[in-house]
């Protein structure tokens, strides 16, 4: 831990700043309250939509109501879960499956054979109209919107949508977040519960130097609804997402970073 003086050495030269951010809003009700939970009552202040999401309707009726929370547009290729689903907006046969519903996977997965956007040889042409789709009728629904992220890191396999994507930030006026932003990492375990998270993120906060950090997670409550969404190999997603929450409204993270003056920003903001 630092000490009193190293501490004020420190603040002299720059300030701590630390970016929470829920994805996923939109993807389930249970997500949006969970969602608005973090940031009424803890540290999240900045959170992303999807934009195909059955819930996305909920979330932007909740997000007018909360005008100070920053919001996003994630831009999804994929739908993960195996119970609930959501399909493109546009025409995209390269995108989906037999069914007609997005990918599950991004890469090639051993469960999962064929079911990957890299198996499906994506069309540029289909996903430029269906990341365009998203933005705009993201934008449509929650005006503010200041920046874009990708839901599963869809382009990571693929320099010419990574191309693509810069160029829709700067045509949408939207911040790629990324540069000069350090991230947390992994703090704790998907089977810890809030309160054990809540002791290792406030260990980690107490160690933070000037500069800007992301911490990045999913944001629910633990209901019915929560429950069965899931899929092989992540089966605990109402309770580790659960746990997000009771984490991020934890009393003793919020005196360490009261205490330590931490500045909790957005991705535009910051």
């Amino acid at each position: 831990m630092l000490t009193p003086l190293l501490f004020a050495a420190i603040l002299a030269q720059g300030d701590i700043r630390l970016i929470v951010q829920g994805d996923d809003m939109g993807a389930a009700h249970a997500i949006n309250e969970g969602t608005i939970k973090s940031y009424r009552e803890g540290i999240m202040r900045t959170t992303n939509i999807i934009v195909p999401s059955a819930w996305l309707p909920e979330a932007a009726r909740l997000l007018a109501e909360h005008p100070d929370l920053e919001v996003g547009i994630h831009l999804a290729l994929t739908s993960e879960w195996t119970l609930v689903k959501w399909r493109p907006l546009t025409h995209a046969p390269s995108l989906t499956d037999a069914n007609g519903y997005f990918y599950p996977m991004v890469r090639p997965n051993p469960r999962l054979p064929g079911q990957s956007i890299v198996d499906g040889k994506p069309n540029l042409a289909e996903v430029e109209r269906e990341l365009r789709a998203q933005i705009e009728l993201g934008k449509k629904l929650v005006p503010r919107v200041s920046y874009m992220t990708t839901h599963m890191g869809f382009a990571s396999p693929f320099p010419e949508m990574q191309e693509l994507l810069k160029k829709l930030a700067a045509e949408y006026r939207l911040l790629l977040p990324g540069a000069g932003i350090k991230r947390l990492g992994k703090l704790y375990e998907s089977t810890d519960s809030g309160e054990v998270r809540a002791g290792k993120i406030s260990a980690r906060l107490e160690t933070l130097e000037p500069g800007t950090y992301l911490m990045l997670d999913h944001a629910a409550l633990d209901s019915p609804e929560m429950r069965a969404i899931h899929h092989p190999g992540y089966e605990n997603v109402a309770q580790d997402r659960a746990a997000v929450v009771e984490s991020w409204t934890s009393e003793k993270v919020k005196e360490v970073i009261r205490r330590r003056g931490i500045k909790l920003v957005g991705n535009a903001s910051r």
